[in-house]
């Protein structure tokens, strides 16, 4: 994979994971419908896994995150993907993500090497890694602010919680969701995910009949647990008439530090400096 490859999937997992690492409850569940599963759009398996953004310190974890898909055809065909992502977060809030590169249909997945993104508040970098062919990128930026300089934003480490397409804006007027009668939230109470607690909830969305040319009313549920202990969202499920079901988990929690050297690029990779891109836009 050459540098310019390189950078272009750190600039896409940095778009795509610009966030904290949990979204924050009453913000996320059941907002965002991204595209179908396994479309052409360009993507990072797993790029659920939220960093950089909003520093989370003195919750120290590393986990797997596991995301799987389910979407039936109208011929009775089900198409079945699966992806895992192994983070780390230490008590200085760096964060590390390991996943295999994902293009859609743009390359073949198997051919793409495995990539590391570190995010380091502390230094004021954030470093996308070739574990193939031991080079890097290295980003600088002023520590609070994103890499492209601009703010950081909180949105979720399952990724879908606060992104809302313009199809979703089309689908969903702005309003409130106290005054929708479309949108309902409900209470799922706690649940123990490897030893930590998370609170559940789950949001149904009814799009009316007609609103996007429908016949018949649809409705999206989602249901995430989000742990306040660790800041982030330890399982989503959302099932979409019109996508099929996506679950989001995490897997193999563990509460110990993780290695100080997990946050470094190893001695004998090439690691290039890219240039500080303009000031971001605020999206939070």
């Amino acid at each position: 994979m050459n540098k310019k490859t390189l950078v272009v999937l750190f600039a896409a997992a940095m778009a795509a994971s610009a966030q904290d690492t949990g979204p924050r409850p009453g913000r996320g569940a059941g907002r965002g419908f991204g595209p179908p599963p396994g479309g052409p759009q360009a993507r990072l398996l797993g790029a659920e896994a939220g960093m950089p953004g909003r520093t989370v310190k003195n919750a120290p974890y590393s986990a797997d995150i596991v995301t799987e898909s389910t979407q039936t055809l109208p011929d009775g065909n089900r198409i079945k993907q699966s992806s895992s992502v192994k983070v780390y977060r230490d008590s200085e809030g760096r964060t590390r993500r390991e996943q295999s590169a994902n293009l859609g249909a743009l390359s073949d997945s198997t051919s793409m090497p495995a990539l590391v993104f570190i995010h380091d508040p502390v230094a004021g970098v954030s470093m996308a890694l070739n574990a193939k062919d031991k080079t890097g990128t290295r980003v600088a930026f002023t520590p609070g602010r994103g890499p492209g300089g601009g703010p950081g934003r909180g949105v979720g480490a399952m990724g879908r919680g606060g992104q809302q397409s313009g199809e979703q804006a089309a689908v969903r007027p702005r309003t409130t969701t106290a005054n929708d009668p479309n949108f309902k939230t409900e209470s799922l109470g706690s649940r123990n995910f490897d030893g930590v607690m998370a609170e559940g909830r789950r949001t149904t969305m009814t799009i009316p009949a007609g609103r996007m040319g429908n016949e018949l009313a649809m409705q999206i549920v989602t249901e995430t647990w989000y742990s306040s202990e660790l800041h982030a969202t330890l399982y989503e499920k959302r099932t979409d008439p019109r996508r099929g079901e996506v679950v989001t988990r995490f897997s193999n929690i563990s509460r110990t530090e993780p290695s100080r050297t997990l946050f470094d690029a190893p001695s004998d990779f090439k690691v290039t400096e890219s240039a500080r891109r303009g000031p971001a836009r605020d999206q939070q």
